[in-house]
C-alpha cells in the first residue's frame, strides 16, 4: 500500500488551484518547507507572505488579506495554530467569519520524536469551540488534497489538520471528498467504528480482526467534524446499536464528544472512546500509537465489549 504524508497536499494543491484562476494567497510562519506551503511560494512568490516565527501576526495578515477579497490560506504546525494564536483566530477570523483557511500540519501524537510539547492533541477541541469554523481531519493525502480544494472553493473559515509521517493511502484515485458527509468504508450490522485521520486505517484493520471472529463491523470515516454527518451517524447507532470512536486526539472535545452529544440527544446506544487521555511523549510515531494503545487490537477489544453490553441492555 502506498504511503504519503497528508501535509504534502497543501502546496501542490494550492499551486494548481492558483493556476486554475483562484485568487489564493498564502501566509506562512517560517515553516513553509515542513507544511509544503513553500511549493506554492516558489511558483507564486508575489502571493506568498512569510512573517517569521509570529503566528499571531500571521493570522492578522491572513484576516486582512481575506477582508480585501483574497482566498487566504495560513499554515503552521498544529501545536502553534491554534495553540499560539487562539485569541487572534477567535477575534480576527471566527467572529467576523472571514475567508481564512488554516491548514495545520504535524497534528496528533504521530508528530513523534519531537515529544509532548510539539504534539497537538487538543487542537480540534479548540477549533470546534469556534462557531462557523469548518473542521476537517483527512484520512490520507488524496482526501487532504480534495479537502483543501473544497475549502478554497467555499467561502468562510476552515481548519484542516494534516500529519507529519507518511501514512497509508486508503482511497482510490476515483475518491471524491464531500464536505459534511461521513464516508462508509465498510458495511456492518453488529457494531460501528467511527474514526478520522490516521485512525481510519487502523479502524479498518480492527474490522478485519473482528470479521475473522464472525463480527460484522461498520467503519465510517468521519473526516468532516463540522459540518457533521448526523444522519449517517444516527443510522449507525440505530442499525448497529453500538459505537466506538477512534481519534489521534484527546477523548474529550473532538470526534468522540461530537458523536456522544448527538447520540445521547437522538439515539442513545453503548459507546466507547479510543483516544488520548494525557500528554504524549517522544518516540517513533508508530511506537507511540502502540504505547498509548491506539491500535487495532484495542479497538477490536472495545467493540467486543460493546456487543456484550448492548446484548445485555436488550434483555
Amino acid at each position: 500500500m502506498r504511503a504519503a504524508a497528508t501535509r504534502e497536499a497543501l502546496g501542490p494543491t494550492l499551486a494548481r488551484l492558483a493556476r486554475e484562476g483562484l485568487d489564493i494567497v498564502v501566509v506562512d510562519a517560517d515553516l513553509g518547507v515542513s507544511t509544503s506551503a513553500a511549493v506554492f511560494g516558489r511558483e507564486f512568490p508575489d502571493r506568498f507572505f512569510t512573517v517569521g516565527v509570529a503566528e499571531q501576526n500571521m493570522i492578522g495578515v491572513a484576516a486582512g488579506l481575506a477582508a480585501g477579497g483574497k482566498i487566504a490560506f495560513a499554515s503552521s504546525f498544529a501545536v502553534f495554530v491554534p495553540g499560539h494564536c487562539f485569541d487572534q483566530i477567535r477575534m480576527a477570523v471566527a467572529q467576523p467569519g472571514l475567508n481564512v483557511k488554516l491548514v495545520a500540519s504535524h497534528g496528533g501524537i504521530i508528530t513523534g520524536e519531537d515529544g509532548a510539547s510539539a504534539q497537538a492533541i487538543e487542537d480540534l477541541a479548540l477549533m470546534l469551540s469556534l462557531p462557523g469554523f469548518r473542521v476537517i481531519v483527512p484520512a490520507d493525502v488524496l482526501e487532504a488534497e480534495q479537502a483543501i480544494e473544497a475549502a478554497a472553493r467555499s467561502y468562510g473559515p476552515f481548519y484542516i489538520r494534516t500529519v507529519r509521517p507518511k501514512i497509508p493511502v486508503i482511497h482510490e484515485e476515483s475518491f471524491r471528498f464531500d464536505l459534511g458527509k461521513a464516508e462508509l468504508m465498510r458495511e456492518g450490522s453488529d457494531v460501528s467504528i467511527l474514526a478520522n485521520g490516521v485512525m481510519v486505517h487502523i479502524a479498518l484493520k480492527a474490522a478485519e480482526l473482528l470479521a475473522a471472529e464472525g463480527i460484522d463491523c461498520r467503519v465510517l470515516n468521519v473526516s468532516s467534524l463540522r459540518p457533521l454527518d448526523e444522519e449517517v451517524i444516527l443510522a449507525a447507532a440505530l442499525e448497529t446499536g453500538a459505537i466506538v470512536t477512534a481519534e489521534d486526539h484527546y477523548v474529550f472535545g473532538g470526534l468522540g464528544s461530537l458523536v456522544a452529544q448527538l447520540v445521547a440527544r437522538e439515539r442513545p446506544v453503548p459507546m466507547v472512546f479510543v483516544g488520548m487521555e494525557g500528554y504524549g511523549t517522544s518516540g517513533r510515531w508508530d511506537e507511540l500509537l502502540g504505547h498509548f494503545d491506539l491500535e487495532q487490537e484495542r479497538i477490536a477489544r472495545e467493540a467486543r465489549a460493546l456487543i456484550v453490553r448492548k446484548s445485555g441492555s436488550a434483555t
